[in-house]
């Protein structure tokens, strides 16, 4: 037996009791978990627990688990375009560009915000268990605020049209409901992409180099990206191709320079998939010559996070001395704080937003707004008289290759859902009881039929009115991957709806008399000259989603009147618009462009008739005075409506080589029959601003001509049908 004294007895109490404090704190949480700390703070204390590999594996979309922290694995890559996407059951709204054409901000927020509450609650489904796949996320990367800049580029579709400013309005609206407004947690987080200069070719985007002068990055391809990250945008998606010699992902000018400089961007950068591997392959931009230099090359330029697997070189480029560990901390400190943001290392009651039920997956709150989306986004481009339709007669003929297609009404990064309406589904619906629908595609999406035998054009002949659904799918337009039946890799370079379903429209048209109406599907402009000539009314209707089966028949029997607009110009044939590898912005858009449209920037008619008059003008004041325009809009008809106001401006200032019109406002409005309504429309300091050649903002003295319309204020527009606007002149001294 061993005895001690009272002085080794003290010794051999305090070796316990500090051995017992080791053990203690080793059963305790991470202290980046105190919730009670800043996030600033949490982040840092992470950063300190984490070995260099664990860093590494957190900075690439599959982003492994640190079982020792309690840290899960997470996908960054998700996508919620026009809903939640490629992850399940989801409510599917119209494709972005149709969204643009509601020309509704207020509208696309509501869509937002019921995008992320799916969002959230597929996410805690997935949590719930322990699904971490790629598509569970909440890091969305959306939207796609690049400028459709030219009609041939297949993922325009994806965009809010070819306006700056109507991009950067509806964006803002888009990225304000993905991210809620909790003043703590992020809902979900969202992306504007592909920073910056991008919109084709598809087919050389991982080489291609986008020369574009200095006014036209800043007064075109750069403000929706500004308005974004005033908008508080969680991060920026650098895209593929090269900006002026510089690879957009390792660029100092956008990533430094403009982006954090500039613009004090305090979120995180990501690159589009792949993109870094462009940087040493050889058919990309050969930047670098190995991974580890590539990597190296992004880290330093602000890039935090890499989709792909380049960044898995970091650790090497390290020990190759190409950067520090501490560069490495600087940006994952930003991805991680996003991290945090989203609520990912908290208790999940402390979180609002982990309390969102499954139950408004596709609820009819969510489909009812999807419809009412689609209803506003299609666009009708020419009536003779014959919409709308009545809903008994005694036979309809509904054909065409889109007119069943369940491909036409989703576009490209959709979800799925098990109750989308098609065309034929929804027309039939709304026909009533006695009446007859008979259906034949007639021929396929863009190839010849084999068989030789016409039954169409005899069904055509026998109805009281034949609807054809026309058009393209993703097959023919999209994402160099998506886009099976492009031979361009998901480009439009040729312009023309298939030959073949020209060919089968005339044999429908015939020479019978009968009314023919054409519904067009589709994400981009195309050559409707044709179709224009032969149909009695055409309906362009994008990718509608879920309910635009029902959203076009009820336009079509007029249960509602239309009211979507143009967001890009339909140039009569690509002769118009400058070569597509050109991104200077001459020639281009309704800004620029001099020759005349097939179909008007702005442009769409309504079976309502409405009528602008008693333009006022404050007075002619200094432009700090911030005068105001207030004209009367009246509906003239015994038809209600919306009305979609359009405030342009176009600069006369000696020495400024200034947009031909620029769109400043917009307002839509509903008026019932004979209902009138005063619009006052604040001319702000932003309006009176122009840009000289090096791309900075300048408040020039001049003249300012405004004009208030419901389509681009131009005689072609007024020829198509479009009401006509008025103009005023603010004169600043």
């Amino acid at each position: 037996m061993i005895s001690l004294n009272i002085k080794d007895r003290f010794g051999l109490l305090l070796c316990l009791f500090f051995f017992a404090g080791i053990l203690t704190s080793f059963g305790q949480e991470s202290t980046f978990k105190d919730t009670k700390l800043p996030i600033d703070k949490r982040v840092s204390l992470l950063l300190d627990e984490l070995t260099l590999e664990e860093k590494v594996s957190q900075m690439v979309n599959s982003s492994e688990g640190v079982d020792r922290l309690g840290i899960l694995p997470y996908d960054w890559w998700n996508e919620a375009l026009h809903g939640v996407g490629r992850s399940g059951k989801a409510t599917i709204f119209p494709q972005a560009i149709g969204m643009a054409a509601t020309f509704d901000p207020d509208l696309i927020y509501q869509v937002s915000k019921a995008i992320s509450d799916e969002a959230r609650a597929m996410f805690n489904a997935a949590q719930e268990v322990g699904n971490y796949n790629r598509y569970t996320g909440l890091s969305f990367w959306t939207p796609n605020v690049n400028i459709f800049r030219d009609p041939r580029w297949g993922r325009g579709q994806e965009t809010y049209g070819e306006d700056p400013f109507l991009t950067g309005l509806l964006g803002t609206s888009f990225v304000r409901g993905l991210q809620g407004d909790h003043p703590t947690y992020l809902k979900t987080a969202a992306c504007a992409k592909h920073y910056a200069v991008h919109s084709g070719p598809e087919k050389l985007r991982h080489e291609f180099n986008a020369k574009v002068s200095q006014k036209d990055l800043y007064e075109t391809y750069l403000p929706a990206f500004e308005q974004l990250v005033q908008a508080n945008v969680e991060s920026i998606m650098c895209a593929y191709n090269r900006t002026n010699g510089e690879p957009c992902c390792s660029s100092n000018t956008l990533l430094n320079d403009i982006l954090i400089e500039d613009w004090n961007f305090k979120g995180h950068v990501l690159t589009d998939c792949g993109a870094l591997t462009d940087f040493y392959s050889d058919i990309g931009h050969g930047t670098v010559s190995t991974k580890a230099e590539a990597a190296a090359l992004a880290l330093k330029a602000g890039v935090s996070l890499n989709c792909g697997d380049t960044f898995s070189a970091l650790t090497e480029a390290v020990n190759l001395g190409l950067v520090k560990e501490s560069d490495i901390d600087e940006q994952l400190f930003k991805l991680l704080k996003t991290r945090f943001k989203l609520g990912m290392f908290d208790p999940a009651e402390m979180n609002p937003y982990n309390d969102i039920s499954s139950d408004v997956i596709d609820s009819k709150i969510h489909r009812d707004l999807a419809y009412e989306t689609a209803v506003k986004s299609m666009v009708l481009l020419k009536n003779n008289g014959v919409l709308p339709l009545k809903n008994n007669l005694k036979r309809y003929y509904v054909v065409g290759p889109n007119a069943a297609s369940i491909d036409a009404l989703l576009g490209n990064y959709f979800g799925v859902n098990p109750q989308l309406v098609t065309f034929l589904e929804g027309i039939s619906s709304r026909v009533a009881l006695g009446s007859q629908v008979q259906y034949s595609p007639g021929t396929t999406l863009d190839q010849p039929n084999i068989n030789p035998i016409d039954w169409s054009s005899g069904g055509a002949a026998d109805a009281d009115a034949t609807i054809v659904v026309m058009g393209l799918t993703r097959h023919i337009e999209g994402e160099e991957g998506e886009s099976i039946s492009s031979p361009y890799s998901g480009d439009r370079l040729d312009y023309d709806i298939p030959k073949n379903q020209i060919d089968y429209l005339k044999k429908i048209k015939g020479n019978h008399g009968k009314p023919v109406i054409v519904v067009i599907t589709g994400g981009c402009p195309m050559n409707l000259a044709e179709v224009h000539e032969m149909a009695d009314a055409v309906l362009f209707a994008w990718y509608p989603g879920e309910e635009g089966g029902s959203a076009a028949a009820d336009i079509l029997f007029g249960n509602v009147s239309p009211s979507g607009r143009l967001p890009i110009t339909f140039p009569k044939s690509l002769d118009q618009i400058p070569a597509y590898e050109d991104y200077n912005m001459k020639g281009r858009t309704y800004r620029y462009m001099t020759e005349e449209p097939m179909y008007p920037f702005g442009f769409g008619l309504s079976y309502a008739n409405f009528n602008y008059s008693n333009l006022n003008l404050s007075k002619k004041i200094k432009k700090s005075d911030h005068p105001k325009i207030s004209c009367t809009v009246t509906n003239n008809s015994e038809v209600e409506g919306d009305e979609i106001v359009q405030l342009y401006a176009s600069a006369k200032i000696k020495g400024i080589d200034s947009p031909k019109f620029a769109l400043k406002a917009v307002k839509r409005i509903h008026l019932k029959a004979q209902e009138s309504r005063e619009l006052v429309f604040e001319v702000t300091d932003e309006m009176l601003e122009v840009f000289d050649q090096d791309g900075k903002k300048i408040n020039p003295k001049g003249d300012f001509h405004f004009f208030i319309s419901g389509s681009l204020p131009t005689q072609r527009s007024q020829d198509l049908g479009a009401v006509s606007g008025l103009r005023t002149m603010v004169q600043i001294k």
